[in-house]
């Protein structure tokens, strides 16, 4: 790889190989085979008995022609079909409707972000606007393309997806700079970007791993998506050929390695700054935050299902095991919360010195914020935002919710009370377009002193607050495991009567999203992506297998006491 300089200046590498990515002739060969199309068995990810009631015969069906004129077949429920699509044996919908018209547009919106490198297709673009600067929306984003995979597993198109894995895993092993400080080997890139030079007629590949970010944060989350994503590309496609490689084993066990070192920490989350996931601006989010520990937990279950069998994966298997059982333990004794543990906490003593200690993070009563009385239910709870030493951030944060019921981090009684929690307050966290990133948004002098003044990351816009569509999907994927398809339905027909209309945006802003967001691109592909992953995961929710895991019933372990209680 040759160093490259792009318009601002940067350094960056380069690709100088002609394949989508450097291994043997024999071993591309056998990576490029379209992958068999299995059976996919339904596994108890969902109600059972809402499914059995539910169930339909096949309907009629109707053809559809995308831009390059290949036919593709659409059942009177929106589901795409092709040659290659798996078999699956379980109902095609929870709801009788004919095809809503603006699925074939998001297909189409869809093609058209579509990224090649080299005559292969390896991302999509963040968003297709041309009314504005284009800024970093040009490029292919790691959390941003995962809705866009999922969308194309689904669709049986899983070539896609298999480059974007190939190509990020080269991009893994490149030498990662911030001024003169040399990033973890396991981080994986924020972003890439395909550059075209007509003169010499080739191209080349420049990555951001956190150096052009706001911030200068590195993706936390960018390595949990990546094992996330290849553990679903092996699901739906049944071929294991591909995480079995010993560059894939490598990659994976460079990211646990990030994860799973040994510090001065004295719990088993991961510690992050602001800024390092979805939420990539100031937002008061450093810490502890509820979305990096629930995709945290999520990617050590997937590793788990991926690494092989032999001496080194063994003992990676181990360690991920034992941090695990301590973060299942943390996370649902100390993040949870619901009316009896707000009246706990609301009568907590402090300065309690300890073993015993009941208020084992010494936080203040005082420092409950009011609305958190209002907000929560009876009936209902989740998992808050943050927990750190004298502090706790109340507020709801929809990604790590859904993420924890769709990797069991939450127990089933848990991922029942965040669906009671999601009805019950449906006009604060849905109201009238899905779905609220966080609850509630920072104001007047708190927006000031966490934000920094944040001129995009005002009340009710933007991460503060607002409104977004692609969180659809994670809605749709936790309501049918939680057995509440009606919700996902009612949610869906709101994004149908307004998205296509409004052009695909970014977000929402205001109390209710009713409002396009001030700053929002138009055409955001994981807009379009996520609405076509929720719809097809409603009408078909064997789907829900690629993107979610059954409870372990070993993440009960009993809790012994540490020798540290008999000095």
């Amino acid at each position: 790889m040759s160093p490259i300089v792009d318009g601002n200046g940067n350094g960056k590498h380069n690709e100088s190989s002609s394949s989508i990515f450097e291994i043997g002739e024999s071993d591309l060969s056998r990576l490029l085979e379209r992958p068999k199309a299995v059976n996919i068995e339904r596994k108890r990810s969902f109600d059972e008995r809402s499914i059995s009631e539910l169930s339909i015969s096949s309907p009629p069906r109707q053809f559809y022609k995308n831009s390059e004129n290949s036919s593709r077949v659409f059942d009177n429920f929106g589901s795409i079909h092709s040659p290659g699509r798996s078999g699956v044996s379980t109902p095609r919908s929870f709801y009788c409707m004919e095809t809503h018209p603006i699925v074939a547009e998001a297909w189409e919106a869809l093609q058209r972000s579509i990224v090649h490198f080299r005559e292969q297709p390896v991302g999509t673009l963040a968003a297709l606007d041309n009314s504005t600067e284009e800024l970093n929306y040009d490029q292919v984003f790691v959390r941003d393309f995962v809705p866009s995979a999922l969308a194309f597993l689904m669709n049986g198109e899983p070539e896609i997806v298999k480059n974007f894995l190939l190509k990020t895993l080269r991009l893994q092993s490149w030498e990662k700079k911030v001024d003169n400080f040399t990033l973890g080997a396991g981080v994986m890139p924020a972003s890439f970007k395909v550059l075209h030079d007509p003169v010499r007629n080739n191209e080349t590949i420049i990555a951001d791993f956190g150096e052009c970010a706001i911030g200068r944060v590195a993706p936390v989350d960018s390595g949990f998506w990546w094992i996330i994503l290849l553990r679903a590309y092996t699901k739906s496609t049944g071929d294991n050929t591909l995480a079995e490689m010993p560059e894939f084993q490598r990659g994976i066990k460079l990211i646990l390695a990030l994860c799973l070192s040994e510090g001065y920490d004295t719990f088993p989350t991961l510690l992050c700054a602001d800024g390092c996931s979805m939420i990539d601006r100031r937002m008061g989010v450093y810490g502890y935050p509820i979305e990096i520990q629930a995709l945290f937990f999520m990617a050590l279950r997937c590793a788990l299902n991926l690494l092989k069998n032999d001496e080194e994966g063994k003992d990676f298997s181990d360690r991920v095991v034992k941090r695990l059982h301590a973060l299942s333990y943390h996370m649902r004794s100390y993040f949870w919360l619901d009316i009896k543990q707000l009246n706990d906490i609301y009568r907590y003593k402090t300065e309690e010195y300890s073993h015993t200690a009941v208020n084992k993070f010494n936080v203040m009563p005082d420092s409950l914020p009011d609305w958190v009385f209002d907000f929560m239910p009876t009936r209902g709870g989740y998992f808050i935002g943050n927990v750190s030493p004298a502090r706790m951030d109340f507020r709801w944060f929809c990604l790590g919710n859904c993420v924890a019921i769709l990797s069991s981090l939450a127990t089933p009684e848990q991922a029942s009370a965040i669906m009671d929690l999601i009805e019950s307050r449906w006009d604060e966290l849905v109201g009238e377009m899905p779905l609220k990133i966080c609850y509630p948004s920072m104001e007047t002098h708190e927006w000031r002193i966490v934000t920094g003044c944040d001129p995009k990351n005002t009340s009710w816009s933007y991460h503060n607050g607002g409104s977004w569509p692609v969180l659809l999907w994670l809605l749709t994927a936790a309501c049918i495991k939680s057995g509440r398809p009606q919700l996902a339905r009612r949610a869906i027909e709101l994004v149908e009567a307004r998205l296509s209309k409004d052009h695909w945006p970014e977000y929402y802003d205001g109390k209710l999203g009713r409002y396009m967001g001030k700053q929002a691109r138009k055409y955001q592909t994981w807009s379009i992506a996520g609405y076509l992953v929720a719809k097809m995961m409603l009408e078909d929710p064997s789907h829900l297998g690629m993107i979610s895991l059954e409870e372990d019933k070993q993440m009960k372990p009993h809790i012994k006491r540490s020798a540290s209680w008999m000095c």
